[in-house]
């Protein structure tokens, strides 16, 4: 059996921050949690792997649904980028993520090819399919027009049995027919890169649909029919509807935090989370990078957005991803939004798990949960990782 008691910790659960606890996990998963003076009495003559946190926050793993690459590396470039990205996301405190495979040629290859990859470090929770099935492009280039059921099945055979997530635009002809068999076994569509109407986006929930990745960027509205009237669109739709979820890209620019914060009041803390989106550039320093679909990008400040670079000089383009990492999404919840540690934690953590039918397994310090967490300092860097109840990063 191996056992490891975390003492002395700041345990951040989902209502409160519980101070100076312990928590006991063994073989992966927690089994106890108590305040550190009864530990004598909990855990006597413990053999185990004992870890003080001297105060520091004992953080639920961060879960990324939405990530494209991380320091110099793409999902999209193959089996070893893959690898080093499992490799490096523990350091952000990132323990369980969704690899974005963008469309392409032999796509079904790529996907095969990295759903059969054995990886260390953060654990590969599925695989989240961003450009096959979207009408608006954004940064994506090479969108193959083939909406059919039959690249649906393909994409699902080559996955082998590993979760897939389609991400779709409403308004595609006869994606309402294809949604069934994209939402198999539970897990929703992410809605994005769209100009639906109101009607579009509701039928696309009612068949699946029930997630919005990156909402708000990509998000146009493109009804209007009078000046000074506006009209409904895929937002309203999402907006109105207490069974769709969203997330955001809160890097200080793809979304004014503002416009954050009124979605946090329609739609409540517990129905939205923080993604990444994350581009070849997150995790470096400012500068030039050759990104996705290849494209040339800059970033002109750590942890924000990766924009479409026309030369030095000159303005910046277009969005493409982000420069951001899940620690700086949970710090800018806490400062740009002014939300409780616990309450930035549930984006980070709890509110993704359970969008992928996991939350009663992933996304929280509890009894019964794996053993997944991070101890974070007071300015929310993280110190060390641990997935499975084994330390994986340390700083």
């Amino acid at each position: 059996m191996e056992r490891m008691i975390i003492t002395h910790a700041t345990v951040v659960s989902r209502d409160s921050l519980m101070e100076d606890y312990s928590v006991i996990c063994e073989d992966g998963y927690i089994v106890d949690i108590f305040p550190t003076r009864v530990l004598n009495v909990k855990a006597p003559n413990a053999e185990a792997e004992i870890v003080d946190a001297k105060g520091k926050f004992l953080v639920p793993g961060f879960i990324d649904l939405h990530i494209h690459g991380l320091k110099g590396k793409l999902i999209d470039q193959g089996r070893d980028s893959f690898m080093a990205i499992c490799r490096e996301l523990p350091q952000f405190g990132v323990t369980a993520f969704l690899p974005t495979v963008l469309p392409a040629e032999n796509e079904c290859d790529v996907l095969k090819e990295l759903a059969e990859t054995k990886t260390t470090g953060t654990e590969v929770l599925g695989f989240f399919m961003e450009g096959q099935f979207l009408s608006l492009t954004g940064a994506i280039r090479g969108i193959k027009p083939d909406y059919t059921l039959a690249r649906v099945e393909a994409m699902k055979n080559a996955l082998g049995g590993k979760k897939g997530v389609f991400a779709i635009s409403p308004e595609i002809p006869g994606i309402h027919s294809l949604l069934p068999r994209m939402c198999e076994g539970g897990v929703p569509a992410f809605i994005t890169h769209t100009g639906a109407n109101y009607e579009e986006t509701e039928k696309a929930i009612q068949a699946g649909a029930r997630h919005a990745t990156h909402f708000l960027n990509v998000f146009p509205y493109i009804g209007d029919k009078e000046p000074g009237v506006r009209g409904s669109g895929a937002v309203e739709a999402i907006m109105a509807n207490k069974d769709v979820t969203v997330d955001f890209i809160l890097d200080g620019e793809h979304v004014d935090p503002r416009l954050i914060k009124m979605v946090l009041a329609c739609k409540g803390i517990d129905n939205i989370c923080l993604i990444t989106d994350a581009n070849i550039n997150a995790g470096l320093e400012p500068g030039v990078y050759q990104g996705l679909c290849n494209t040339v990008i800059v970033m002109k400040f750590p942890g924000g957005p990766a924009r479409e670079f026309r030369g030095e000089g000159k303005d910046t383009g277009i969005l493409a991803g982000s420069g951001l990492t899940t620690d700086l999404a949970f710090k800018n919840a806490v400062r740009m939004l002014g939300l409780s540690i616990t309450d930035a934690a549930a984006l980070c953590s709890a509110n993704p798990a359970r969008i992928l039918g996991l939350e009663r397994k992933k996304g929280r310090i509890e009894k019964g949960f794996c053993a997944d967490f991070s101890l974070m300092d007071n300015d929310f860097s993280v110190k060390a990782c641990y997935i499975a109840g084994k330390k994986v990063f340390s700083a």
